[in-house]
């Protein structure tokens, strides 16, 4: 058995597979600040009341977590210090010096996470061929020191110039501090990001280094309880790239994980994109606290490498920390279902950013909060059930969100609590349909030419009104939905990306050379594969080459031929550069030098091939029809309901909308015009008219 974890921003997903019977079993809990340990084993306590789960039965756990991302968002991080070359001690300031908004005339940037106080230059200068142009003063390492003990610093991140062509005067300041500090956490930027533009690269080690003794510290009590619990089999923690590491690689770079938690829902997409055959998917995942999209184009997720952590404003490119790690290539497009709702001073009903998180939560709760939320709206609506949210074991007060409602939103505005009701629903699901329109066509595709697929505990809810928006031909809610992004973590594979940028012109490569540190790097990832007890034959190398224009500033990506690589790839290259190119601006470039800049090796162990199902689907003689309920639709306004039990609804089920469908962790809103059927896999389809 595996058991997947998914910590989020209000609930912690834990995700059970049998693969004997094939069987999923589900569970959720509210996430525990500031020790998520705490909701996590609360959750295998449900398991193991509900299931009789065992940890000392468990073959693995995989994990993602949110907790990377919120702590460089609330700057919970540790106290860190940076060490760079003397003169550039500036550059986490100064950036790319471009404005993310330039009609802005009150711009704010984001703070770097080490101060000007705690940033020190030490004398070593090295080309950008990797020769040494000054030796680097060790005298001045000391004087460092004595400022780092002065600072009581945790961490530092230490980023040279040209440390990417030769990185011998980082690892030498590394052994300084691991000889005279051995208790300081410290991270290398040719471990973390060797390649050039020091901005980034210094951007994403200050990064790794201020979350590293947050993430260290958590991953071994993690482990250590555990183990105390019964616990002996192996632990993968999910990264950004929708692939696993271990525990210790995500100890180390830990900045790898900071969208795990979504990265599984995209993995899940490609899962069940095959199952159903379509190869082009949009994923929608809305949870407690926000909500994303990413596209699956022709079976495979997007990736990238241009990331931002931390925005000053969340939906605008540019004003976050930038960090170079490949991640699945997802949007934030919205709010999530704990997203605080008010009537701003123009009088206008505005939703989000800011969330009631897990504590106090929304108004029904009844915890405490008292400002109204998605989910208070939802439930007003009549979409949600207060005496069956996560399954009835978390009874929903619908007078609080009534209450909510009338006090800061109705009143106000002058209108009825239904009508701000809908406000809510409908100024979300704009939101979230437009940022999605944009996300895709900014890539040059059709968003009419994607099917959807939803999930997160308040996917479903919204993702009928958001695929109308956008015109998808279809809507999948899969097995699972609630939980789809920790079933995901379960059908990812174990794999290491290793980096090297050496920036040649194609036509004056030194083959040779490639050769040799495409070797070493595809050794070193089957190295760690091996480690973590993945079999020779089941590893699989795929090599890929960031390539530009001579003279322009930013590449693209593409696959490198099989083999030993000499100058009769040159043409193939050259090909495959043009046809990508191509595709993505409908244009080339004749008589320019093509040049090749980053090298990277994948190193991948073999996909889970899990035929998942759920175990609840198992009766199917009793009538799914719970009953009707009052429900609200803006075209309608009050309609008597159909509200059917999901795991009662058999196979062949074949009817028209309106209805809602329950499940213990999501609730799905289908609305009219529309066919609803279920598949031989027991998902949900909808079909728009």
């Amino acid at each position: 058995m595996k058991l997947g974890i998914d910590i989020g921003g209000t609930f912690t997903d834990l995700v059970l597979f049998d693969d004997q019977t094939n069987d999923l079993k589900f569970t959720k809990s509210l996430t525990s600040y500031p020790d998520p340990t705490i909701g996590i084993f609360n959750g295998i306590k449900d398991l193991e009341k509900k299931f009789g789960m065992s940890l000392d039965n468990l073959e693995a756990i995989v994990h993602g977590t949110t907790l990377i991302t919120n702590a460089v968002i609330e700057r919970k991080g540790s106290k860190t210090a940076f060490i760079t070359t003397k003169g550039f001690e500036d550059v986490l300031e100064l950036g790319r010096e471009l404005r993310y908004d330039i009609y802005d005339l009150n711009l704010s940037m984001p703070k770097p996470l080490v101060p000007r106080n705690l940033r020190f230059g030490v004398s070593e200068r090295i080309d950008n061929k990797g020769k040494v142009l000054t030796a680097l003063d060790k005298s001045e390492l000391r004087e460092i020191a004595n400022k780092l003990t002065e600072e009581k610093i945790e961490a530092v991140g230490i980023c040279l110039l040209n440390s990417f062509a030769n990185t011998a005067h980082e690892e030498a300041i590394g052994e300084f501090l691991q000889s005279n500090f051995p208790d300081l956490y410290f991270s290398l930027s040719c471990e973390i990001m060797p390649e050039i533009r020091e901005y980034e690269r210094s951007s994403a080690t200050a990064m790794n280094a201020y979350v590293q003794p947050l993430t260290d510290q958590y991953l071994e009590k993690l482990r250590i309880d555990l183990i105390d619990k019964g616990f002996t089999g192996k632990i993968h923690i999910m990264n950004s790239s929708g692939r696993l590491t271990t525990i210790d690689g995500a100890r180390k770079s830990p900045i790898q994980l900071l969208e795990s938690g979504p990265a599984g829902g995209s993995m899940a997409g490609v899962y069940f994109g095959k199952q159903k055959n379509i190869d082009n998917l949009l994923c929608f995942d809305m949870g407690g606290t926000t909500a994303k999209a990413s596209i699956i184009f022709e079976g495979q997720p997007e990736i990238t490498n241009n990331f931002e952590a931390g925005r000053v404003k969340r939906f605008k490119k540019g004003s976050g920390l930038p960090v170079r790690i490949p991640v699945i290539d997802m949007i934030e497009i919205g709010a999530g279902g704990g997203s605080i709702a008010r009537a701003d001073k123009l009088g206008l009903l505005t939703v989000g950013p800011d969330s009631a998180s897990s504590t106090p939560g929304s108004a029904c709760y009844d915890l405490g909060g008292d400002y109204p939320t998605v989910t208070d709206a939802d439930l007003v609506l009549g979409y949600l059930n207060e005496n069956y949210f996560l399954g009835g074991t978390m009874k929903l007060n619908k007078q609080k969100s009534y209450e909510a409602i009338e006090k800061h939103l109705s009143k106000p505005l002058g209108i009825s609590v239904e009508e701000a009701a809908m406000g809510i629903h409908r100024i979300v699901n704009e939101n979230m349909a437009n940022a999605t329109r944009v996300h895709i066509l900014e890539k040059g595709m059709d968003p009419r030419h994607f099917s959807m697929i939803a999930f997160g505990g308040a996917g479903p809810v919204h993702a009928f009104g958001v695929a109308e928006l956008v015109n998808a031909p279809k809507l999948i809610v899969p097995v699972g939905a609630g939980v789809t992004s920790a079933v995901g973590f379960l059908l990812s594979p174990i794999a290491k990306e290793n980096i090297k940028s050496y920036i040649k012109n194609l036509k004056e490569i030194d083959w040779n050379e490639v050769n040799r540190f495409l070797q070493s790097m595809e050794e070193n990832g089957k190295k760690f594969l091996k480690e973590s007890d993945e079999n020779e034959e089941n590893i699989t190398v795929t090599r890929v080459v960031e390539m530009r224009y001579e003279g322009q500033g930013h590449e693209i990506s593409i696959k490198l031929p099989d083999g030993v690589l000499n100058e009769l790839s040159i043409d193939e290259i050259t090909r495959r550069f043009n046809k990508e190119y191509q595709f993505r601006y409908n244009r080339s470039i004749d008589n320019v030098d093509l040049q090749m800049v980053t090298w990277k090796v994948l190193t991948s162990g073999l996909t889970p091939n899990l035929q998942v199902r759920q175990s609840d689907f198992d009766n199917v003689e009793k009538d799914p029809l719970k009953g009707m309920r009052s429900v609200y639709f803006q075209s309608t306004g009050y309609l008597d309901c159909p509200v059917y039990n999901r795991y009662l609804m058999p196979i062949d089920f074949n009817e028209n909308g309106p209805m809602i469908i329950e499940e213990k962790e999501s609730t799905t809103v289908i609305g009219l015009n529309c066919s609803v059927s279920i598949d031989q896999h027991k998902n949900i389809i909808v079909d728009f008219k």
